[in-house]
């Protein structure tokens, strides 16, 4: 369940609509938890990255200053190859969780998973704080909320550009309007005693959206006109030459492939892409087309982005995969998620031939409408080669632009730059190589590379200004605490968040690449001897029928450590199974190279 509020104000916090709000100050609390001061003894203002630098996804930061808390995003990651069985990644919120009671509210920029998508793992951890955020953020987390019914209400509260939240006593945040291929997506102006900030939230400039209005650039100069301390800002395009593409020219080629094809058409996209999913429908009903949505997360975001006006169709345009054949091929598009190859998603199932109503053919299009994410290159390589065997035109944004990244490039970010005219840039958002290309383009644009703050996950950085009445002044100074908070990933498993840790991975690892073996020894304790030949049981290492000869070595070679450790007293079972695991895991190695896990098992009867 979710609360929605505008009118009822939460304790530590309140929003209003006013462009130039100057709310009164509150006398700070007199308790609080124990605070973490410069190694000056100074009362600075901390900001503390606890996921999203040095990697794409799991975005998550706060600031604090005295007892206020302001917490910005709570994104996962997918995991990586070497992450075997892991559903998720999410930030350590160890230091959050002791002072969850400072936690004067969380604001979500955008409702990209990378951005909410650790929400129901943290919720409780944080104290179920205030939420803010865009109607369309609020849609997406209600949804996903509904999957976890143990969770306590939502307490969120929708705000829009130009809207103003003050946060406790010390924090004060304008949200403005920023491009990205999702609406609803809010940078923040945030004022504090010792500095103005800037999160842009991932961004780009688009002159010519389809879908929604573009940057007010009027009012981003009027914003770095009251001064910037502090820029922190995406880095995820950095490395790009240019600007961003504009949504009007992929909608323009993507006119191009409806224009020529004559048979079905098939979309592979995110399901939180609305301002993609808005062009395809546009460009369906020009054509004459029905629209079939598939993927369960494509399906709940359609109908919350329809609910709040960011979808538009006409009344017979959608239609359910089970009426595809009702109509001719030219007449059908079909918008799935799975672009990133994803085994159980509903491209792959398309491909698959294990979809019950849709089957493609020799010479239907299918177009890749998303860039692939780090890591999912075999996959969705995997994923094209199938649709190429079939026959069928495939379409990528590597042969065409039919996809614009939502992340603003080098011209950008530059642009950027001279708009806010900050003191301080701070890249967030990217990988480190990002974040290094990013300071690149700072220092051409005038800001001292002593001025540039590159950052790792758990980092304390301080900012200091003795000039309270000038937010860039030129006293204002930073630096980074010689202590850092915990940031080691927590894992996602099933139902289980933290309890897989690097031994569960490593002997993941160790089963995925050498497999496991398995040896069953019933031992007589009276005399400490083998009473009968050892069971073996072998999986991912060796097949058992095809090596008779090696598994006989193997049992005369437990016996013989059985025998050995016996002879020296009454049997320790702990000690055997130890020696058992060694002597064979190093017999095993000698005649295969091979390290599988062995588990010894030994009976006494």
């Amino acid at each position: 369940m979710i609360e929605t509020t505008t009118a009822k104000k939460p304790r530590r916090s309140s929003w209003k609509r006013s462009p130039n709000p100057r709310p009164a100050r509150r006398t700070p609390p007199a308790l609080g938890p124990t605070k973490m001061t410069s190694d000056h003894g100074e009362e600075t203002l901390k900001i503390i990255p606890l996921g999203g630098l040095g990697e794409i996804g799991k975005n998550m930061c706060l600031l604090e200053y005295k007892d206020d808390i302001l917490v910005i995003d709570a994104g996962f990651k997918f995991p990586d190859e070497d992450h075997l069985g892991i559903d998720y990644i999410i930030p350590n919120t160890e230091y959050l969780e002791r002072k969850r009671g400072n936690i004067r509210g969380l604001i979500l920029t955008h409702g990209h998973m990378d951005h909410i998508g650790a929400l129901p793992y943290l919720l409780e951890k944080l104290g179920n704080p205030d939420i803010y955020g865009g109607a369309l953020t609020r849609g997406i987390v209600a949804k996903r909320h509904e999957e976890f019914p143990h969770l306590p209400k939502l307490k969120f509260h929708i705000v829009k550009a130009d809207d103003t939240a003050k946060f406790g006593d010390y924090f004060e945040v304008e949200f403005f309007h920023v491009n990205h291929n999702i609406p609803d997506d809010l940078a923040l102006f945030i004022k504090t005693p010792k500095a103005t900030i800037v999160h842009t939230a991932d961004f780009k400039f688009d002159h010519s959206p389809t879908n929604g209005q573009p940057i007010n650039l009027d009012h981003l100069r009027e914003l770095g006109r009251r001064g910037v301390s502090v820029l922190m800002a995406d880095s995820t395009g950095a490395e790009r030459e240019g600007h961003s593409i504009s949504e009007k020219t992929i909608m323009d080629n993507m006119e191009l492939i409806f224009r020529e094809s004559k048979q079905m058409i098939v979309f592979g996209t995110f399901a939180s892409m609305v301002d993609r999913i808005q062009q395809i429908v546009w460009l369906s009903e020009k054509y004459g087309r029905k629209v079939v949505f598939e993927g369960y997360s494509m399906k709940s975001n359609v109908e919350i982005a329809k609910e709040l006006g960011y979808i538009k169709m006409q009344k017979d345009t959608q239609i359910t995969s089970n009426q595809v054949n009702d109509y001719p091929r030219s007449k059908i598009t079909v918008i799935a998620t799975g672009a990133q190859g994803q085994s159980n998603a509903a491209l792959m199932r398309i491909a698959n031939h294990e979809h019950r109503f849709i089957r493609l053919i020799k010479k239907d299009s299918l177009i890749f409408s998303s860039s692939t994410v780090p890591g999912n290159e075999r996959a969705v390589q995997n994923l094209k080669d199938m649709f190429y065997r079939a026959g069928m035109k495939v379409y990528h944004y590597q042969m065409m632009d039919i996809h614009a990244g939502g992340h603003a490039q080098r011209e950008d970010l530059g642009h950027m730059m001279e708009v806010m005219n900050p003191k301080i840039l701070m890249p967030i958002h990217g990988q480190y190589s990002m974040m290094v290309s990013h300071s690149e383009i700072g220092q051409t644009k005038g800001i001292p590379e002593e001025n540039i703050i590159i950052a790792d996950n758990g980092s304390v950085i301080h900012l200091s200004n003795p000039d309270l009445e000038n937010p860039i002044s030129d006293k204002i100074r930073w630096w980074f605490d010689k202590r850092t908070v915990a940031s080691n990933p927590i894992l996602v498993d099933g139902l289980g968040i933290g309890d897989v840790g690097n031994v569960v991975l490593r002997d993941r690892q160790v089963l995925a690449e050498d497999g496991m073996f398995v040896i069953v020894i019933l031992i007589d304790t009276k005399t400490g001897r083998v009473l009968t030949s050892p069971d073996i049981i072998s999986r991912g290492f060796i097949y058992l029928k095809d090596n008779k000869e090696l598994l006989a070595q193997v049992r005369k070679k437990a016996r013989f450590v059985v025998e050995k450790t016996s002879a020296v007293g009454r049997v320790d079972t702990a000690y055997l199974k130890d020696n058992l695991r060694e002597e064979i895991g190093k017999f095993l190695f000698q005649k295969t190279e091979k390290r599988p896990m062995v588990l010894p098992v030994v009976i006494e009867v």
